[in-house]
């Protein structure tokens, strides 16, 4: 009876044992479609949108994703057509003026907004961005591709802001009710 006993433990120890080996295994073809599943073939080329209007900016914020830093402009009332450009350039240089406004990191992209950072019947600010300065509330610290936000300035409906990222990596731009999205790539791998 005791040898049946012993038996019986050995049997139920080897198949927990097998169990945590299925769990590993089964978790691996995970790790591996999650690391292959970052979005691909975005590019670097420039992007534009058409336009519809001017409704100020509201907000400017950051996100961190498995695949890509994201740039969210609040435009609330600019439904899902909000006039943009973004592109690489080699120098933030400002529209109205032309001076160079210094961003840090190895490229840099020039993001144009069809929103002023004013309301145009009142001149009122409605978001509190100062030229050459760092986006207000916006803290780029720590994230994989983001690297510096610089605001350049607002004039004739247009917002104008130069995002530091870590390399010229491929990039998509989407529009949301209200809100016009840049995410920037981690890699040009399509992997994490």
């Amino acid at each position: 009876m005791r040898r049946t006993g012993i038996i019986a433990t050995v049997l139920v120890l080897a198949g927990a044992g097998l169990g945590g080996v299925a769990t590993a295994a089964d978790a691996a073809p995970a790790a591996a479609a999650r690391a292959t599943a970052c979005p691909a073939g975005w590019g670097s080329g420039p992007k534009g949108g058409p336009a519809t209007g001017a409704v100020p900016l509201k907000n400017v914020r950051t996100g961190r994703h498995d695949c890509y830093d994201r740039i969210v402009f609040d435009v609330p009332g600019g439904g899902r057509a909000v006039r943009y450009h973004v592109a690489y350039v080699d120098r933030l240089r400002q529209d109205t003026t032309g001076r160079t406004v210094p961003v840090r990191g190895g490229a840099v992209l020039d993001i144009r907004v069809g929103a002023p950072s004013y309301d145009p019947a009142t001149g009122a600010v409605t978001y509190p961005g100062r030229v050459g300065h760092t986006l207000p509330g916006v803290d780029v610290s720590g994230y994989r591709t983001f690297r510096d936000t610089r605001f350049a300035g607002s004039f004739e409906g247009e917002t104008q802001v130069g995002l530091g990222v870590r390399a010229r990596l491929p990039f998509r731009v989407q529009q949301a009710s209200g809100r016009l999205v840049v995410d920037v790539a981690h890699s040009w791998r399509g992997a994490r």
